[in-house]
């Protein structure tokens, strides 16, 4: 009889103990899991700021390019050739919808996430064409528009190998 006691009190702390190693393992996925969501998080509030202060650039850009378009050096061996003014009309209206893009990524705005990612491409593309008049700030902002469009894109959820 003594025996049979024994035989289950050991068959419960065998049981016992591969239970709390099955519950150990599901929370270390949890916890990896959790920080992977934390991250993405980060990198997607990142980017929403990213895209507010991209719009609010590009909307001073497109304002000083109107108002004062000698602001800006032209040079006339540039194969895209737009007047100083539709660069700044161009500028100005991307900025702005930038900022409200920016916005929404900021509330948690799923639309707002793809529509980001999309002017952020269009914003790059404007860039690119805007090197003749402002180079080194030009290529800054094709940096951070790339940053931006891989933060939005992510799904935060890798595969393991």
């Amino acid at each position: 009889m003594s025996n049979s006691a024994e035989g289950s009190g050991a068959g419960r702390s065998q049981s016992r103990d591969a239970s709390a190693a099955y519950d150990y393992q599901q929370g270390a996925g949890a916890y990896e899991e959790g920080r992977a969501r934390v991250g993405v998080g980060i990198g997607r509030g990142l980017a929403g700021f990213l895209l507010i202060l991209n719009g609010l650039y590009g909307f001073l850009v497109g304002l000083a390019a109107i108002i004062k378009g000698g602001f800006f050096v032209v040079h006339n061996g540039y194969a895209y050739h737009w007047s100083i003014h539709g660069w700044g009309w161009l500028q100005l209206i991307i900025g702005c919808v930038l900022f409200a893009a920016g916005v929404c990524v900021l509330l948690g705005m799923v639309w707002a996430r793809v529509l980001g990612a999309i002017l952020a491409g269009f914003s790059a593309i404007a860039s690119f064409m805007f090197i003749p008049y402002y180079p080194l700030w030009s290529i800054v902002v094709i940096a951070v528009d790339v940053f931006i469009v891989w933060a939005l894109v992510s799904s935060g959820r890798r595969q393991p190998a």
